[in-house]
């Protein structure tokens, strides 16, 4: 029998709910590493499958207590980038360190001070919720603080097999298990895969908890609405390099807005700018896109015409983000698997069905 049949057959021996660890039968938490910077700093970061350059000279930067978004269309690169961050997979080049460490070379100790949800989840169909969930922490040799809390906030139903469960429920089990215990840092890759908009709020606050407690989130994710109500910093990745990074106010600038005015008099003076866009003008009604630099112009135009009504709506997330990418037609047409994997990743991120195989000894990050 290998290491997880054992782990397995012992957490399913007493029944169909299998106890949580208790505090007092756990050591002392080890210490997380000391470090000065970024939680996660890479620079010139490069890796190679075959012909295909997955990351070509990546770099990212998350400072510790953000909520970190990392943005991409599939095939981006953005599931190598976790897996070199989980010592899953080598860099080829680069510079790489997580609170201080080399993720490669110190994957073992950092396991203990991060919590995973993959994006590609399978679970024991056997297994009910909360052995699965119990299981998990068990492997990752961690004391739940928040395990029946989350249960309940998730509306979770414990009791039932994990093969009875909807996709959402199954992610729910991923993200229950992450989140019920204190670690300093978060790697969630699409997250919300599955979730209803009900439940993904439910994963905002306590994302949004885990951060003001002093947590470090690092998250891929498809929905960007989701993204840009709670991410803090956003980084945008296209064919494995970084194309923007900054606050979503900064990326904003970098787009235009969107206004639209209705006057008492036509508006005149604004064709000559090469600032605007997209300018419509009729006898009392003015649209267009605007530059940072063009705002000015427009909103004195629209003064001088009598001002009815104005409306300046700055751009949406979705709209910068297809900005970027509505500029190469490569980069916007997507792959037909919607699933939301990188198609340049020849391999699964993580497996959790039993028939896989883990070396002993290996942890495994829920």
């Amino acid at each position: 029998m290998t290491a997880p049949d054992e782990e397995l057959a012992a957490a399913t021996s007493e029944g169909d709910d299998v106890a949580a660890p208790a505090a007092d039968e756990e050591t002392a938490a080890p210490e997380p590493p000391e470090f000065e910077g970024p939680v996660i700093a890479g620079r010139g970061i490069c890796k190679t499958f075959g012909s295909t350059d997955a990351l070509d000279g990546f770099e990212i930067e998350v400072s510790e207590g953000e909520i970190h978004a990392f943005l991409g269309p599939n095939g981006a690169g953005k599931t190598t980038f976790l897996r070199i961050l989980l010592g899953l997979a080598q860099r080829d080049e680069g510079v790489l360190t997580v609170m201080g460490l080399d993720p490669w070379q110190d994957a073992a100790r950092l396991h203990q001070f991060l919590a995973y949800v993959p994006g590609d989840l399978e679970l024991w169909p056997q297994l009910s919720g909360g052995e699965t969930i119990d299981l998990l922490l068990r492997m990752r040799k961690v004391t739940p603080v928040r395990r029946d809390e989350l249960i309940e906030r998730f509306e979770l139903d414990p009791r039932k097999k994990v093969r009875t469960y909807s996709k959402g429920n199954r992610q729910k089990i991923a993200l229950i298990a992450a989140l019920a215990a204190d670690v300093p840092l978060y790697l969630l890759d699409e997250p919300t895969d599955g979730l209803d908009p009900l439940m993904g709020q439910v994963f905002r606050e306590c994302i949004t908890e885990r951060r003001d407690a002093g947590a470090t989130v690092l998250l891929s994710s498809h929905m960007l609405s989701e993204v840009e109500a709670i991410a803090d910093h956003v980084t945008l990745i296209r064919k494995g390099r970084t194309i923007e990074s900054g606050t979503l106010l900064d990326l904003r600038h970098l787009s235009r807005t969107r206004v639209t005015a209705t006057t008492q008099r036509p508006v005149v003076g604004l064709v000559e700018s090469d600032h605007i866009h997209d300018l419509d003008i009729s006898a009392d009604r003015v649209t267009c896109e605007v530059g940072a630099a063009g705002l000015a112009t427009v909103l004195t135009a629209v003064q001088n015409a009598g001002p009815v009504s104005l409306d300046c709506r700055p751009p949406s997330l979705e709209e910068v983000f297809l900005r970027h990418y509505g500029a190469d037609p490569r980069d916007v047409a997507l792959p037909d698997d919607e699933s939301g994997d990188d198609s340049d990743d020849p391999e699964p991120v993580i497996s959790l069905r039993d028939s896989d195989r883990v070396p002993a000894g290996q942890q495994v990050s829920s």
